[in-house]
């Protein structure tokens, strides 16, 4: 599965535009503001239905402008498809997947899968934990898409519970009424965390191995932290017994896999806590090549990077590993202000994109060795 095509209308800068995307490496040059991460934004966008930047959808149209529009062209060895994702402020979001209408594109084959590096993502390293929660959550559904419905499945049983809870807080309900939602949720939750700890056992190996490459120096670890105990369902359900009674005071529910954490360490040390913003963005580098490489390896579907700005705070040294990081197979996209921010061979088989003032004046222009 690759992008051929990215068509804009009213995005952001973009007035309107089109571009043919590389095979492998696409680099996109320009100067600061001139457009480059709206791009990348573009792509995300996309391939997901949603921003990396933002929630509102406000800021994604023009000024000036009522609707904009992003559409995807893709291949998937014979076949192609179009994707296309429209919104105006105020209004809805409309998707649509080769002329019919869905309601969102987390699940379907016809999507790319991607990963995105640009300032606004640091907010997984930095960020509180429902942050981490919901990345991971897109790791399984990508790694196992059978699996994508679990966390809808526990957020609908977690949601039925807090309910009951408040009738119960204000009288209306006995605690008895809980015993049917503990076993939902506790058989939701516990379906939840398995894919969890099955998505982060995957990606430790490679996770520590990226990060000891990109420089980050002492022991990278990626751990998860269930806030549950419990080994089976009916043990879970005992948990959520033994904290009924406080849960009713609160009026909703604080145990269970709502409450996990996915910790990113080094040498023990949380990087959120203690980690610079160099060594911050060294591990979410690590991790997002570790999850494009469990993914090219479970899948055969590498996804498509985007990276923006990043080479210009790296040396040569990892400047030269990253661009082999990005040869190892797969699309990927890479803002810079100038070529020469990339190593010579990365650029040598790389498709060149230059980008003005939300114009591109130079596609598919292919840099000589």
């Amino acid at each position: 599965m690759r992008v051929t095509r990215l068509e804009l209308r009213d995005f952001r800068n973009y007035k309107g535009a089109g571009v043919e995307l590389g095979r492998g490496l696409t680099v996109v040059v320009g100067a600061n503001g001139a457009g480059k991460t709206n791009l990348l934004e573009a792509l995300y966008l996309g391939c997901t239905g949603k921003s990396p930047r933002t929630p509102n959808q406000r800021e994604l149209v023009r000024r000036g402008a009522s609707v904009a529009r992003v559409v995807l062209y893709t291949v998937d060895g014979e076949d192609a498809h179009r994707i296309e994702v429209g919104f105006e402020p105020g209004g809805s979001r409309r998707i649509r997947v080769d002329g019919a209408r869905v309601d969102g594109l987390i699940g379907f084959e016809e999507r790319p899968l991607v990963g995105v590096f640009m300032p606004e993502r640091l907010e997984l390293m930095k960020g509180p934990p429902a942050v981490r929660r919901a990345h991971l959550d897109q790791v399984v559904a990508a790694l196992w898409p059978a699996r994508a419905d679990a966390r809808t499945a526990y957020s609908r049983a977690l949601a039925q519970r807090n309910a009951l809870l408040v009738r119960i807080r204000a009288g209306r309900a006995g605690t008895g009424a809980l015993h049917a939602w503990d076993a939902e949720l506790a058989r939701q939750g516990m379906k939840l965390m398995d894919h969890r700890r099955g998505a982060v056992e995957a990606l430790r190996p490679a996770f520590a191995e990226l990060a000891g490459r990109l420089g980050l120096a002492g022991r990278a670890e990626l751990l998860y932290r269930p806030r549950s105990d419990a080994i089976d369902a009916s043990g879970f359900a005992a948990e959520l017994r033994e904290r009924r009674q406080a849960d009713v005071e609160r009026g909703f529910t604080a145990h269970g896999p709502h409450r996990d954490e996915l910790s990113l360490t080094l040498d023990g040390n949380s990087l959120r806590i203690y980690g610079s913003q160099g060594q911050q963005r060294v591990a979410l580098l690590a991790l997002l090549f570790a999850e494009r490489r469990l993914l090219a390896e479970r899948r055969g579907r590498p996804p498509l990077m985007l990276l923006d700005d990043v080479m210009s705070e790296l040396d040569a040294d990892r400047r030269e590993l990253l661009a082999e990081l990005l040869a190892e197979g797969g699309q990927a996209l890479v803002t810079a202000t100038e070529p020469d921010q990339l190593p010579e061979a990365a650029l040598a088989r790389a498709r060149l994109i230059r980008v003005e003032e939300g114009r591109i004046v130079q596609p598919m222009q292919v840099v000589a060795a």
